[in-house]
């Protein structure tokens, strides 16, 4: 039988960044997302529930949410479900977290660089932009693909 685990979540950071590192140095980001869920009862009435979860991003992944998110500051996250148990004043205890993989800045101009998700290990994805229209007729016309032989190339 198959498996996946794969979650993506919006929400806002519910506490400030727990910034800590392995002995090899690895960077892992702790923090919480608040995930609000609204919609209107059988009776008309407004309901709302707030889920609560945590999560951790690993390596250049966790440095840069660490640089750049603090508590209340709206975010995307896409990874994968952790479970883990532990053993405390002899009570075994266990939780269930997210483990970032991917990222994307939800808020404003001041928040972040724009256009921009990232991905475990750091690697910088430039989130898909439509293509340019000009609105001027007058412009010329790149050439097509084929029309282009290696005597066009300037190096």
């Amino acid at each position: 039988m198959p498996n996946y685990n794969k979650v993506i979540l919006a929400g806002n950071i519910t506490r400030d960044i727990e910034m800590s590192y392995t002995p090899a140095q690895v960077a892992i980001a702790k923090f919480g997302m608040a995930i609000n869920r609204k919609w209107k009862g059988k009776d008309g009435q407004d309901q709302e529930e707030t889920c609560f979860v945590d999560c951790e991003a690993w390596a250049k992944t966790g440095e840069i949410i660490n640089q750049y998110f603090s508590k209340g500051k709206p975010i995307l996250v896409e990874g994968r479900l952790h479970f883990s148990t532990w053993e405390k004043d002899g009570q075994r205890r266990s939780k269930l977290s997210v483990t970032v993989e991917k990222f994307e800045f939800l808020g404003g101009k001041n928040d972040a660089p724009q256009n921009e998700s990232y991905s475990d290990g750091g690697i910088r994805q430039p989130a898909p932009q439509a293509p340019q229209q000009s609105n001027y007729s007058n412009e010329p016309t790149p050439p097509a693909q084929d029309d282009v032989t290696s005597g066009d190339i300037p190096f």
